[in-house]
Order: C-alpha cells, then structure tokens, then sequence
C-alpha cells in the first residue's frame, strides 16, 4: 500500500472507528482541531472525512505507514487493534513505537488496561505490559498509559445467550468485583488529556469506572433492564468457555488467551494498584449503561431474529 504524504494535521487518532478512538476524534474536531484518523477500512473513516478529517490507510503492522501517519503530529492516541493473537499484537505493538520513534512524535496517550503491571500471565494484557514497554523505551516521548478497566461493553458478548438459554454464563466468579468502565468514559478521558497534553515523562493512570461489579450485580442490573427478573448469573468452567468461544467462530489459540486472562482476574493476578479516588473513577453507572447501550442492542438482536 503506498503511504499518503504527511500533512500538517495534529493529532493522529489510531483505531478512530472504534467505541474510543470515534469519541476522542470527534471531541477534538469539535473544537476546531485537525484530525487525522487512521485505519485499515478507509470506508470505516468516512463519516469523520465528512467532518473534516483526513483518512489515512495503514495497517498496523506497517512501521513505515504509521512513522509518515505520525510525523509532524502535536499529539497521537494510541490503540492496539482488537487481538487475534498474541504474535500478530506483537507485530502490532512493535510497529507502532518503531512509528513513533522514527516519526519524533513528542506525545501520545497509549490505551492499556488495568493489570498491565503485570509482566505475562494476564491474556491479552500481556501484549499491553509489552506495549507499554516499547514506549517507555522511546527517550523523548512523552506517554500517558491509560489502564482502562473492564469495559462494560465486554458484556454484550452474552445477549444471544441471554435471548438462546435464558442466562449468563461466564467465567468470572460470581461474586468477585471487579472495576467496570465504559468506554464512553475512556473516550471522554483520553480526549480531555491529549486536548491538554498536562502529562510529561512516562506516566500511568488507572480510570476505573464509577464502581467496582460482581456478575452477580452485574446480571441483575441487566435482567431489571431487559425485563427478566428471572435472568440469572452462571460460572462457566474454562472448558465451557473455550467450547462457547470456539463455537462462535474464535480461533483456540485465541481463546485461550481469554481463558488466561479470566483466569488472572478470578486469581487475583489482574488488579487494580490504585485506589479508587474521584481522580481515577468515572460517572457512567452500570444502571445507566444498560439503558442506553445494553438494552438497545438487546432489542436490536430481537427484532433481527
């Protein structure tokens, strides 16, 4: 694919059709700014041309598109594509801060996610440790690393089995809690920051979400939404979640990367270090998610069966 010549756009947004990077690109073409979205589908970029931006087509695996997409960049959001598996993350991870570096960009806010303190034994949060790394590694970049929590978004993956056998299952405990986000939050935060660059060095910063979640609350807030009070809370076995993954189209090599990470966050492994404080919590509710994008998205699968 051949590269288009860098303009003088000044933030770069990587995975900008997603649930974050579509909120930070739209935040900050709202006030004015220049914006240069990147991605694989440029079809995906459209609705942002339209607002202004500049579409740029790169893979993520392609350094040398990446250093032309970020040179001259103020500042660039930084985001791995959803994994595949953990060697394509690392070809992913190497070629964004080989972009960074030869590009000399000066600013970046990188999506990481809770738990990445941890050096491996976390699933797909390993490649974020990695990531992480890379960037550290780059002398004169300036990163903050936004350890997300669990996105509640990671929820909507059950509504065909809440619709097929009236339950939940998942192999998380019941009544572990764990932080829940969402990603509208993420998207609000990240923008606010790269908007004031307030951070210098190598930073990282936990957000949270508005409280910590069992499944257990985590059901019931979803059968109270739906109307089905009888909906209720199942743990699956690491079989059983490898089986229902596998069934629905995920590799197992895949699979077991997810199995690895509930398995981190049922151990204990994958924590928060922060304490919660108003700094590091966010305002959606899980209540309020529910509402405005579970029950949606329920109601749009009902009418499309």
């Amino acid at each position: 694919m051949t590269s288009p010549v860098a303009s003088n756009a000044k933030y770069i947004i990587l995975g900008a059709s997603g649930n974050t990077g579509s909120i930070i690109a739209d935040f900050l073409m709202s006030k004015g700014l220049k914006v240069r979205v990147v991605g694989r589908d440029v079809g995906r970029l459209k609705r942002f041309v339209r607002n202004g931006a500049e579409a740029f087509p790169a893979d993520m695996t392609d350094a040398v598109a990446l250093t032309t997409a970020f040179k001259g960049a103020r500042a660039a959001y930084l985001i791995l594509p959803p994994l595949h598996s953990r060697e394509e993350q690392e070809q992913q991870s190497d070629a964004i801060a080989k972009g960074v570096r030869e590009s000399q960009l000066r600013h970046a806010v990188h999506l990481s996610s809770y738990g990445a303190q941890v050096p491996h034994g976390t699933g797909p949060v390993t490649g974020l440790y990695s990531s992480e790394q890379k960037l550290n590694a780059i002398r004169d970049l300036s990163v903050l690393h936004l350890r997300a929590a669990y996105f509640m978004e990671n929820n909507l993956a059950a509504i065909d089995m809440i619709r097929g056998m009236g339950l939940f299952g998942h192999a998380l405990l019941p009544d572990l809690k764990l932080p829940m986000i969402a990603t509208r939050d993420v998207g609000d935060y990240a923008a606010q920051r790269l908007l004031d660059l307030d951070f210098s060095g190598k930073e990282a910063r936990e957000v949270l979400g508005e409280r910590d979640l069992s499944m257990t609350e985590v059901t019931a807030a979803i059968a109270h939404g739906i109307g089905k009070p009888e909906l209720r809370y199942e743990q699956f076995s690491s079989d059983q979640i490898r089986q229902v993954l596998t069934q629905a189209g995920w590799s197992p090599k895949k699979a077991a990367v997810y199995i690895e990470m509930f398995e981190a966050i049922n151990g204990g492994l994958l924590v928060a270090q922060e304490p919660r404080s108003r700094q590091n919590s966010t305002a959606t509710t899980f209540e309020r998610f529910v509402q405005d994008v579970f029950v949606p998205a329920y109601n749009t699968k009902a009418h499309g069966a």
